[in-house]
């Protein structure tokens, strides 16, 4: 493989307007809720021949790049591949079309220990280093202790209603297929393809759940586990039928009702590899293209499918979008859009909007923008077990709303303990999809004491299918039938859905009839605690910085490795009846609330923690309101269970004590357990109810990517593109990312269609010599009063300058056994990059082939990690990582094979080999053939 970077930086970002924090770039992201060590020293891991097989560092300085190929295509996900060196997240690569292939743009980032670098994909290892095990390195921190909280103290109560009993009606099922469409950014057409399920006797307009799922494989043989990521999918092979995995679930809500359609996106799996935002806004014109279709058919019946024919008439003015994994992003996507419209050239549905999204339903999500919908009600299913998605990013579908708009959405989190991934699709899980399935999170030779299956904690795929159908219809009982019996289920008041089986079940929620009181984000301080941030590089200041053992899905990490803003409140004791103490700069009013409501996070495995609760006012009248007891969630390090619970208090103390709610100046939390750790995420004026949401006019911010040629001679300047549409004035984040430095900064600007959009300049300077293309990049997140669509772009300098060609000398080298076979690799020019070149070894077509035995062996084990015996050609070696670099600036190197001599006479044994050649798009190009003869000595 050829490849190449800048040594220099060939542009800047002119970052004068930007004040704020510097930060690393996305290279310096963090597993969630952890703090990047600060100084790693980049001198080990700068020298390519000290990286694991299958890894090489090229260029220097904004070029700098880091590069991981597998042995064979990496199977699709949800959660894509991340790169991390040890447990430190490094940041999510852009793979090649071959799906062998990953680069991660790291510029002048340290990298660490070379030998802790891991490619991921949720939980499970994917590089050749990590083959024999699914396991990350464990975090820093002691292990889990031994005993595993797998039941509460105390069971939930009884919800008053069950959403997951059956409704009254017959229901009727049938597919429609119309003709395919064409999306913005995606080569190929995509399927308009789905299976109907609907109340086949129901009276009157009847209200439409339209599903998405998630990224998966996208076609499949039949033959063994053979499956593909490829679309359309190639002779021999047929459509994964991902899109039909929601049976149950449909046929729950048909007989309560609904009409529901689940519509097929293979398609876009199958080519959103190289989408800056993942697919989100492709997945969302999907959606819309289906739901316009619905609309025309509700308005014209006798032009719709004759399954759509035979259902219920469906009411476009009451809509359910449920989405799985990166479907749950792409259903966000579309409530966003139909609200707020996308920028014309980046969407692939232009038509008027005839239908009213109530809800979301958004299972094990991915949501990279960290750029929910505030305005559109939501349930946000997050799994335990979930071995894709493992972070549990979705968290951010509730936590990412607070302040941005009028919170009277509700936004719910159910953490159901025991759940994996893929198993809410029946197409996905083994045992009952038609194509290879298998478990997402995957034990390997070490099981996981919370998620292996046949642990206490673990449920079987059909006790989480039947809880996931019965959180969906109580999603859509409460955001679409209005019913506020179901709410408990779904609002952290401490309720369970006997149709949920054994699941374990909790919820929290924000939103809704909720009044901000003392939140870490705001203007507080904090006495006998810490204000602690949820994303940063200083571990001191890291709400889970050392210590721990699991991750949190609150502080998922985002673009930049520091974030301001982002905070919680950090309780930590060694004797009861510590008070910590949070003071607001201003007194806060929670009138009219019943309770003060509060997310806390205890430690995994922890048994009962418990907390006394006051609130004191401005005239220095104080109230307990009583005792909070939280019990710890099943966890591991694989887990994501520090999770927040929501706990709450009435009120009726405080008004018996005469404390003012009008003016409230301080939350006091005792832990009255005799030592331990905790962390306040929030804390809310809490009443019941669900109250109605309109759409505020929020401001829509879209951050374009220019790409423009370098040139020859100059500099040139170049404006980021930033769409600003919508009504009304509001406050984004924004992230500028220097490449040449590694430091990103970040101020807040305020917002408004017709008015100037935020300006950043790029520099981008001109040469004669080949190079890799340099981003800069750009990200954007909402304060209050936006939506941000495409949360990412830049400016991209593309290289413009003839690749070098490549030349071997002599083609046929010769050596005595126990010499070096050695060649000399010619740049035809110099590069300003690092020119590396994969040698592949061939088969010997005529005589005797070099073998495992001939060869150095631990040179043989450096390069494929396997063992001389038993004795093979090297040709049939496989995960032979062979390559040769030449520095920028140089225009040879050599490359040698060591071999070994014996006593034996033997014929002449030869290796063929040849370089592989990959262009800046990662595809292929086969370079010069040369060979190399090993003969006995004279």
């Amino acid at each position: 493989m050829f490849r190449v970077r800048r040594t220099g930086v060939v542009a800047a970002v002119l970052l004068a307007a930007l004040a704020g924090s510097p930060g690393s770039i996305q290279a310096h992201q963090n597993t969630a809720g952890s703090a990047r060590s600060a100084g790693l020293a980049a001198t080990a891991a700068d020298d390519p021949g000290g990286l694991p097989a299958g890894w090489r560092l090229t260029g220097e300085g904004a070029a700098r790049q880091l590069v991981w190929r597998s042995d064979e295509p990496v199977p699709i996900s949800d959660a894509g591949v991340t790169f991390h060196s040890g447990d430190r997240f490094l940041g999510r690569p852009v793979g090649s079309p071959d799906g062998r292939t990953f680069r991660l743009a790291l510029g002048p980032a340290p990298l660490g220990k070379p030998s802790g670098l891991q490619a991921r994909t949720g939980q499970r290892r994917l590089d050749a280093t990590g083959a024999g095990s699914d396991r990350p390195a464990a975090p820093d921190g002691p292990a889990a202790p031994p005993g595993l909280s797998a039941r509460p103290s105390t069971r939930l109560p009884v919800n008053a209603v069950d959403p997951g009993k059956p409704g009254p009606y017959r229901t009727a099922t049938g597919d429609y297929e119309l003709p395919s469409v064409r999306l913005p950014g995606l080569p190929a057409r995509v399927e308009m393809r789905a299976v109907v399920v609907a109340p086949a006797n129901a009276p009157g307009h009847r209200p439409l759940a339209l599903f998405l799922h998630g990224r998966h494989a996208t076609c499949y043989t039949g033959h063994g586990d053979d499956t593909g990521g490829e679309w359309p999918c190639p002779a021999g092979s047929r459509p994964i039928p991902s899109h039909r995995g929601y049976l149950a679930d449909q046929k729950l809500l048909a007989s309560q009702g609904y009409v529901t359609v689940s519509i097929a996106a293979n398609g876009i799996n199958g080519q959103d590899y190289a989408a800056e935002d993942g697919g989100a806004q492709a997945r969302s014109s999907l959606v819309r293209q289906h739901l316009a279709r619905w609309a025309a058919w509700s308005a014209h019946p006798d032009s719709a499918p004759p399954i759509v024919r035979r259902s219920a008439p469906a009411d476009l003015s009451r809509v359910l979008l449920v989405g799985h994994s990166r479907g749950g992003e792409g259903v966000n996507r579309a409530a966003m859009d139909s609200l707020y419209p996308a920028p014309a050239d980046q969407d692939g549905y232009r038509g008027p909007v005839r239908w009213h999204i109530r809800g979301t339903v958004l299972i094990g999500p991915t949501v990279f923008g960290q750029n929910p919908a505030p305005d559109v009600p939501s349930a946000t299913i997050l799994p335990g077990c979930d071995g894709d998605v493992s972070d549990l990013q979705g968290q951010m579908y509730v936590d990412a709303t607070r302040g941005v708009s009028r919170g009277a959405a509700l936004h719910s989190a159910v953490y159901m303990v025991g759940a994996d991934h893929n198993f809410f699709n029946s197409e996905w899980t083994p045992g009952q999809a038609q194509a290879p399935a298998e478990d997402d999170f995957w034990s390997g030779d070490t099981p996981d004491r919370v998620c292996s299956p046949g642990t206490a904690t673990r449920l079987t795929a059909r006790q989480q299918q039947t809880a996931g159908a019965t959180y969906i219809a109580a999603a859509a009982r409460l955001f679409v039938a209005g019913d506020d019996r179901v709410r408990p289920l779904l609002d952290g008041s401490g309720r369970r859905a006997p149709s949920a089986g054994p699941a374990r079940v909790l919820t929290h929620a924000v939103g809704g009839h909720r009044s901000p009181a003392f939140l870490p984000d705001g203007q507080v301080s904090v006495e006998g605690g810490t204000l602690c941030d949820q994303v940063t590089e200083v571990v001191s200041a890291a709400c889970l910085g050392s210590g721990r053992s699991g991750v949190s899905p609150h502080f998922a990490p985002w673009a930049p490795s520091k974030e301001p803003g982002r905070r919680a409140v950090a309780l930590r004791w060694t004797a009861a009846g510590s008070t910590v103490r949070v003071r607001s700069a201003r007194p806060v009013s929670i009138v009219g609330s019943r309770a003060l409501a509060m997310r806390l996070i205890v430690p995994p495995n922890t048994g009962t923690t418990t907390f006394d609760i006051r609130l004191a006012d401005a005239a220095g009248h104080r109230a307990t309101l009583g005792s909070a007891r939280v019990d710890g969630l099943p966890g591991t390090d694989r887990t994501a269970s520090y999770w927040g619970q929501e706990v709450r208090l009435p009120l009726t103390a405080a008004i018996r004590a005469g404390v003012d709610l009008h003016r409230l100046t301080s939350l006091e939390i005792v832990p009255r357990t005799r030592s331990g750790r905790a962390w306040l995420l929030d804390s809310w004026g809490w009443r019941p109810g669900t109250p109605a949401v309109r759409a505020a006019d929020l401001a829509r911010v879209d951050v374009g990517r220019l790409t423009v040629e370098e040139g020859d001679t100059g500099v040139r300047t170049y404006h980021v593109p930033v769409s600003v549409t919508g009504h009304g004035n509001g406050t984004v984040r924004l992230f500028v990312a220097d490449p040449g430095t590694g430091r990103t900064t970040s101020r807040e600007v305020t917002v408004r269609p017709g008015a100037p959009a935020p300006d950043v300049d790029v520099e981008v300077r001109g040469d004669k010599r080949y190079g890799y293309d340099v981003s800069h990049d750009v990200y954007v997140k909402a304060v209050h009063g936006a939506v941000i669509g495409a949360y990412r772009g830049g400016v991209t300098a593309r290289n413009d300058d003839p690749m070098p060609t490549l030349k071997v000398t002599p083609p046929s080298a010769r050596a005595a056994e126990g010499r070096k076979l050695t060649w000399r690799i010619d740049l035809s020019a110099p590069a300003d990059v690092d020119v590396q070149s994969d040698i592949s070894v061939l088969r010997v077509t005529g005589g005797h082939e070099l073998s495992t035995t001939d060869v150095d062996p631990q040179w043989l084990r450096n390069m494929s990690g396997k063992e001389p015996l038993p004795s093979r050609p090297l040709s049939q070696v496989s995960g032979f990582f062979l390559f040769a670099g030449i520095p920028a600036g140089r225009t040879s190197t050599e490359f040698s094979v060591p071999t070994v001599g014996d006593r034996l006479a033997e014929p002449e044994e030869t290796v063929r080999l040849r370089l592989t050649v990959h262009d800046e798009t990662g595809r292929p190009h086969d370079g010069p053939e040369f060979t190399g003869t090993v003969h006995d000595p004279a």
